[in-house]
């Protein structure tokens, strides 16, 4: 077993004990002097804990100079913003832990064209509803309309303490392969849980929530999460999707510019987001960071707005919601097929 399995597995056993000798504390009278019995343990966990910590960022860092930048088609469409991009430094995310050396975070900015309604990324103008027959079943539940919030809500001191999920543009937009790659991880289980963009809620989020996911393993860390198989030792990770979303399975192949799922609020998250990074493995506690470039966009900035365009006009396939509408067939939010109701952050 390498050094990069083992040293995350150290890290949560070391969890693990500071939590039992935690709780030894409060519900047993552990014999012997309490420094002997509670107090020293617990300075030997946490500063095995930082060791592992770090040891594990050793690992997972890139050997040598990094290669040149896999260029890779947008994962959306649409008007984006970067949060901690690795154009502005590197890691990126503060660790080269999971894989992420290079990778960015990246939150909806839609912006209204004139004479447009506005509408969540991805999904295109919104267009007047056709009749329905009068013999087609009503769908439940009631079908959401595809207009979506305009502007993302700003970080708030105290109030609101948390936010609904639907409060937020990015919140079940589509996301597209970035390349033709085979599936390996599709995982949609985990519930999408509020916002945490206040600071009480941040502080709970890095205290209690952060620790606890650190334990018990990356893909709590992640969340719902697909990985790809781009071919040539090349792996790109989407993380923070949104519960019941994924329309892809572990061994599917997936063409460029196909419908993959939709963003979500699962995970070690403050906010409806797309966490993407490319790696040199399937496994995020075993994988190395891969450099990246958006093909049309680049690698935005820590601020920078950008504005994907569809595959179509990229030289590849409409997302799935743009064909049906070319078909003339209902999108899912008009077939009343929405996953809402299973998000338990909505």
């Amino acid at each position: 077993m390498s050094v990069r399995r083992v040293v995350p597995i150290a890290m949560r056993l070391s969890w693990l004990a500071l939590i039992a000798l935690a709780i030894g504390e409060f519900v047993t009278d552990l014999p012997g002097p309490g420094w002997a019995t509670t107090l020293l343990p617990a300075l030997v966990v946490l500063a095995l804990m930082v060791a592992t910590m770090s040891l594990q960022a050793r690992a997972a860092a890139p050997r040598g100079e990094p290669g040149p930048p896999v260029e890779v088609a947008p994962p959306v469409t649409g008007r984006w913003k970067a949060l901690n991009s690795p154009a502005d430094k590197v890691p990126s995310h503060g660790t080269h832990a999971y894989g992420q050396t290079y990778a960015i975070d990246i939150v909806a900015e839609p912006e209204t064209a004139e004479g447009e309604t506005p509408g969540r990324p991805g999904a295109g103008p919104a267009t007047r509803p056709q009749a329905e027959p009068a013999t087609r079943p009503q769908a439940e539940p009631a079908p959401r309309p595809e207009a979506g919030p305009v502007t993302r809500p700003a970080f708030r001191l105290f109030w609101p303490v948390v936010r609904r999920n639907r409060a937020f543009p990015a919140f079940g937009a589509p996301l597209l392969a970035v390349a033709d790659a085979t599936v390996v991880v599709a995982s949609d289980g985990q519930r999408d849980h509020l916002s945490r963009n206040s600071l009480p809620a941040l502080a709970c989020l890095m205290l209690a929530e952060a620790p606890v996911r650190s334990i018990v393993g990356a893909h709590r860390i992640i969340g719902n999460h697909v990985i790809l198989d781009l071919g040539g030792g090349t792996y790109a990770v989407y993380a923070h999707l949104r519960r019941g979303s994924l329309r892809v399975r572990a061994g599917d192949r997936a063409r460029a510019g196909q419908g993959i799922g939709r963003v979500g609020n699962s995970g070690n998250t403050t906010e409806p987001h797309l966490h993407f990074h490319l790696m040199d493995g399937p496994d995020p506690d075993a994988a190395r960071g891969v450099p990246f470039t958006w093909r049309g966009v680049g690698v935005p900035a820590n601020g920078e707005t950008f504005t994907a365009v569809e595959p179509e006009e990229r030289g590849g396939q409409p997302t799935e919601e743009r064909a049906e509408k070319q078909a003339g067939r209902p999108t899912e939010q008009q077939a009343g097929r929405s996953v809402e109701g299973r998000a338990a952050g909505s």
